[in-house]
Order: C-alpha cells, then structure tokens, then sequence
C-alpha cells in the first residue's frame, strides 16, 4: 500500500511540470517599419527654424503586439539577448495661451531593451544632452560629450559610461559651456580602440584628445521576466 501511494503521488507531480512549463511566457520584441517625420533641432531660433528643419527617421518598439517606444537612429547589440536604442519622444510644444496642441518630435534619452523577458529600461547617462550629446557605443559602454554643471566644475565633458558597472569610467571637462559661438555638432563622433581600450574625443574645431579605459567586463543581468524599469 505504501508503494502505491508513493508511486501516485510521483505520477501526480509529473503530470504537473508540463503544465508548469507550459506556462512561461514567451515574449516578442520586434522593431517596426521606418517612416519620416517632421523635425527641427530644439536649440534652434525661431527664426532659422524654416532654414534648418529636416526630417527624423523612426520606427516603433513593438513588445509582445503593443508599440512601446518610438526609436530613432541605429540599435546597438550589448549581447545576443539585450540591445540599446534611443528614444524619441512626441511633445506638445504649444505655447500657454495657444488653444490646439502644436506636436514636434525630439531625440530623446536611451533605453535597453532585453529580447528576451521584453523588459525596457530607461539608461540615465551623466551629464547626457540630448540636443548635443551622440553617443557612440562598443560593448556596454558608451561615449559621448556631455554638459557638465558642478560647483567644483562646469563645461563641455568627455564622458565614457558603462552599463553593466552602473558608473562612469570617465567624466572630465574638456572646454568651456556655453559657446560664444554656435557651432553644430558640438563634438565629432568618438572613435573607439579594441585593446588597449582607447576613446578619442574630439569637439568641433579643437584638437582631439585620446583617453584610456580601465573598466570590467560587462556585467548586465539578463533575467527575469518583462517589465518597466522607467525611473
């Protein structure tokens, strides 16, 4: 008797674990079809705006059959599973006063984005502008000029920030803030080195300066399953 209660109540567990799998969800990430829109860079005066504005490339973040996020520029693989990409944003840039909504689109921060669990994670980069900063990345750093307000210090910065580390490995002032002169970009794209680890940073119409980047291997948790993590 003993050996036949034994023996139901494995039968019954096993018959549970299909089941059980049966229930992990399977999430889908897909990134949608290219369109233009309308866009004029948010430092621009009102009156060159005619003489400067262009148009936007943009796609949507489809997560599991539901648009997510509107993305502008290149994806960025971290690892097979996760990539970052950056925002655009749709803000209404009406006046007080103005009775109907005066809609623009805007480069916005960056997230990352994990194929995998469909998790979106908003990416807060230090000293990151969006109307000037162009990050460009290698592994799960990224690079760019930012603006840099602190008591101690103020101005254009080189910055060099890793996800998987959640810090800066570099953050240095490299020329005054603001401009005397409008000058667009404000920095050259960063040019990144493989071993050693090099960055090259070059504002406009200065000379480039060359940094070294003493870091750890990436370290991104890849679990779990979707959700926000916005703030």
């Amino acid at each position: 008797m003993r050996f036949c209660r034994s023996t139901a109540m494995l039968a019954a567990f096993a018959a549970l674990l299909p089941i059980h799998a049966a229930t992990a969800k399977v999430h889908t990430v897909v990134l949608g079809a290219v369109r233009r829109v309308p866009f004029v860079a948010a430092d621009v005066s009102s009156e060159a705006k005619e003489d400067e504005a262009g148009t936007l490339r943009i796609r949507p973040l489809v997560v599991d059959g539901k648009t997510r996020e509107w993305l502008t520029g290149d994806t960025h693989d971290i690892t097979e599973r996760s990539f970052v990409a950056r925002r655009v944003l749709h803000i209404n840039d009406a006046l007080p006063g103005e009775k109907s909504g005066r809609w623009v689109w805007q480069p916005g921060s960056w997230i990352l984005v994990d194929r995998v669990s469909g998790r979106v994670t908003a990416l807060h980069l230090p000293d990151f502008d969006a109307s000037i900063s162009d990050v460009v990345w290698y592994r799960d750093y990224a690079a760019y000029c930012g603006i840099h307000t602190t008591a101690k210090a103020s101005g254009l910065s080189a910055e060099v920030w890793q996800i998987g580390a959640h810090k800066a490995a570099l953050s240095r002032v490299i020329a005054p803030w603001p401009q005397t002169e409008r000058v667009r970009p404000v920095c050259l794209p960063s040019v990144w080195q493989r071993e050693p680890m090099r960055v090259t940073v070059k504002p406009n119409g200065s000379d480039p300066v060359v940094y070294s980047v003493v870091g750890t291997s990436t370290q991104l948790v890849e679990d779990g399953e979707g959700g926000d993590d916005d703030n």
